[in-house]
């Protein structure tokens, strides 16, 4: 299945080119590549960038006509906004780890690979990831 080919809201394009203005790459994630597998629609969109979320979110927010507030959550390097029907949700890739007494994670910037690790797959399509599969299922934009 050719993912890219689904990528045609305009949206995408907004989003890739504020990623390359912000020379940074960016890849579409988690439910939205699911439910493009399952032929379902969503309106929810989620974007992970090996760069600042935050800015990328702003950026590409500030890109269309009207008012879109981002709101921003920085302990997490993340950032969403409304865009007509779809909530868009945009982070900076990331790692995690947690201390034994503590179900919050201590979060620094990670590479594509640390965020897709910190994932649960378990509600993407396969329950296990196979060698390539981390490749396969965050789609660039």
């Amino acid at each position: 299945m050719n993912l890219s080919a689904e990528l045609n809201h305009p949206i995408f394009k907004a989003v890739a080119e504020m990623a390359a203005e912000t020379g940074v790459p960016v890849y579409v994630i988690g439910g939205y590549v699911r439910d493009l597998f399952l032929k379902r629609g969503s309106k929810d969109i989620d974007f992970v960038t090996v760069g600042d979320g935050i800015l990328l979110a702003e950026k590409v927010a500030s890109s269309f006509q009207g008012h879109h507030p981002v709101s921003v959550f920085r302990n997490f390097g993340t950032a969403m906004f409304h865009l007509d029907d779809l909530q868009l949700e945009f982070v900076g890739a990331r790692r995690e780890s947690y201390h034994p007494d503590s179900r919050k994670p201590d979060v620094s910037s990670g590479t594509l690979e640390d965020d897709q690790k910190r994932r649960d797959f378990t509600k993407c399509p396969g329950n296990k990831p196979e060698p390539g599969f981390l490749r396969r299922t965050a789609r660039p934009v």
